[in-house]
């Protein structure tokens, strides 16, 4: 893609020579070294506020706690944003982990594990993920190590954004000259479209220097049709956001010339509760033969978890002279064989995925629905 483009994103496999980060490390951030200590790298403030499901008018019952999304709240300490940078940015990472879509033209996958052991063990850490659920509203684990600090980027030159700033700047006066009330900017070019994410729940954290930036909220669409936006985290804060249930949209920023995002995802820890994960958004940005082979592993622990703990009960009450309740039994062995079901349903033959191509099957409403009402509301 070519640099003068406005909004220009870092294509696949190519990291530009004359982009560099936004925030330029101290040299003692540069030897920082150790591993992930909470007492030192969090500076957890919880968030303002905590958004229901109802609030957003959208079934209470949907998904796996009645915890929508959070404003954003801080989380880590500039020192621990620089070494996370450090880690994502690394040619290693750039070299092995870039994927790109139709959704989003440049993301960082699958590399925590590897080539950012400061990222991995930060959200492995007990503390890290007792403050998740606490917001999360239900106890949570990583989802899977390939889906820890997924990465979000777009960069722009120096003068796209004094561009973009300055178009910015004289529409709102012209509006506020016409009387015309609402946001001056409408956003066409998201960073990433519309879309359900794959997993329950998922915690992004702001990895850019936001002072000056425009934009780059959260845009959810409600129960009701309605879009609500929820202001972007600044450096070192973050948002959860329980994003398998919500239809969201990232939206673009402007004055600054990048946007980095970490999106780590979550499911619950207890194996009882439902398990929702859908691999139709990963699929074409992963490393088929990893993901199908952790998504099989824990998908496996989880059901022999319930198997072993239908045992357990099914022996109690057998050494106790309860009679087997069949239908119950019955009612489980169909659980099962959904949740099998489910599984094989989403382990795709890799010749059939084509990478990069996304369809729509994760939305839960219509792109046609969308240009329909987004019309209607230009007529009035």
């Amino acid at each position: 893609m070519d640099s003068s483009t406005t909004d220009s994103l870092i294509p696949a496999g190519i990291m530009p020579c004359n982009w560099k980060p936004v925030i330029v490390p101290t040299s003692a951030d540069k030897i920082a070294t150790g591993d992930f200590d909470p007492k030192e790298h969090l500076q957890y403030e919880p968030p303002s506020k905590v958004h229901t499901m109802k609030d957003l008018s959208l079934p209470e019952n949907t998904g796996i706690s009645p915890i929508a999304v959070s404003e954003p709240f801080h989380l880590f300490t500039t020192g621990a944003i620089h070494r996370m940078r450090a880690e994502v940015l690394s040619k290693d990472v750039w070299d092995n982990c870039q994927y790109s879509s139709n959704l989003a033209q440049c993301q960082l996958r699958g590399f925590a594990a590897k080539y950012a052991p400061f990222v991995y063990d930060t959200w492995k850490n007990p503390e890290t993920l007792s403050i998740i659920s606490k917001i999360a509203g239900v106890e949570l684990v990583t989802e899977m190590d390939f889906e820890i600090a997924h990465i979000n980027i777009s960069v722009k030159s120096d003068k796209q954004r004094e561009e973009e700033v300055q178009a910015f700047v004289e529409k709102k006066a012209f509006d506020e000259d016409e009387g015309i009330a609402g946001c001056p900017w409408e956003d066409d070019k998201p960073i990433v479209d519309w879309h359900t994410d794959a997993y329950p729940f998922v915690c992004v954290t702001m990895l850019s220097d936001c002072t000056n930036m425009i934009g780059g909220e959260t845009a959810l669409k409600t129960g009701n049709g309605e879009i609500v936006k929820v202001r972007g985290p600044q450096m070192g804060c973050a948002v959860i956001l329980q994003g398998r249930y919500i239809e969201h949209q990232a939206l673009r920023a402007l004055g600054t010339t990048e946007r980095i995002t970490m999106v780590t995802s979550f499911r619950p820890r207890c194996p009882n509760l439902p398990d929702d994960t859908v691999l139709t958004t990963v699929r074409p940005i992963s490393n088929l033969s990893e993901l199908y082979s952790q998504y099989s592993e824990y998908r496996l622990e989880i059901l022999e978890e319930r198997v072993r703990t239908q045992l357990r009960s099914f022996r109690e009450n057998k050494r106790d002279g309860k009679k087997l309740n069949v239908q119950a039994m019955k009612n489980f062995i169909k659980k099962q064989e959904e949740f099998l079901a489910h599984m094989n349903k989403e382990m795709v033959e890799e010749e059939l995925v084509i990478m990069g191509s996304i369809d729509d099957s994760h939305l839960l409403t219509s792109k046609a629905d969308d240009v329909a009402k987004t019309k209607r509301k230009r007529a009035q």
